[in-house]
């Protein structure tokens, strides 16, 4: 189980936490950005309640769990995945510090988490109260618009995963996937993924995925150089 750093209403018993509320890579959070130093500091000093620790493989939250809290993830990477109705695992994305974990359902009606995430390696997260959130925003014009763009952005990624999804081969999924994480001056990329978690991704076996990019790699659509991928022929992407 998850690792509970203090109690709730005590928040500095080390110096340890003092210096991971104060730490300033905690401003490149996209619900902080464009708040000063002392503006980061403050606001974590006023609503931190609790500083949670995972280690690799547990399970943050799961799918379908309520989200009582905004869970900050400041220190390590997650993953995100959800089950089919075939009992398959897809693969939705790998998180990493500093962002909050399902911003855009924190405040739904159905406010539960929509996939299960699970640390790649060990996590730290601050635990901060959705009301407190809010009234926060109320007050902070920054606040609103980072959180309103946030989750714009998030609606922007899942529709082409969806799109992705709907797409017949997996040589098209490739395709795409590629396009996406490439442009024409920076064609080299590096996965953050395990070709075992890649190939979830895409909701296939890893033996498919295997096969896939070795055919794509021989004809000279792409080089392949261990995590990193090399897109030699944009054009055949483009065409699928």
């Amino acid at each position: 189980m998850h690792q509970q750093k203090h109690h709730p209403d005590d928040r500095y018993n080390t110096r340890e936490d003092h210096e991971l509320h104060h730490n300033k890579e905690l401003t490149y959070c996209p619900l902080l950005k464009g708040l000063t130093q002392s503006e980061h500091d403050d606001f974590l000093d006023r609503n931190v309640k609790e500083i949670l620790n995972y280690k690799k493989g547990e399970t943050v939250v799961r799918q379908g769990d309520p989200i009582t809290f905004v869970m900050l993830l400041v220190q390590g990477n997650v993953r995100t995945e959800m089950i089919t109705q075939e009992g398959n695992i897809l693969n939705i994305d790998i998180l990493e510090a500093v962002i909050p974990l399902a911003p855009a359902f924190i405040y739904g009606t159905k406010n539960s988490y929509p996939v299960d995430v699970i640390a790649v390696e060990p996590c730290t997260f601050l635990k901060i109260s959705k009301t407190v959130w809010l009234e926060e925003m109320a007050h902070n014009k920054k606040l609103m618009t980072n959180f309103l763009t946030m989750n714009a952005d998030l609606t922007f990624f899942l529709t082409n995963k969806l799109q992705m999804i709907s797409l017949k081969s997996l040589r098209m999924k490739l395709s795409t996937f590629l396009l996406e994480k490439t442009t024409i001056d920076q064609d080299t990329f590096t996965l953050k993924q395990s070709r075992t978690r890649l190939a979830e991704y895409f909701g296939v076996q890893r033996q498919s995925l295997a096969r896939t990019l070795k055919e794509m790699e021989d004809e000279g659509t792409i080089k392949l150089m261990g995590k990193s991928v090399k897109v030699l022929d944009r054009s055949r992407l483009i065409r699928g």
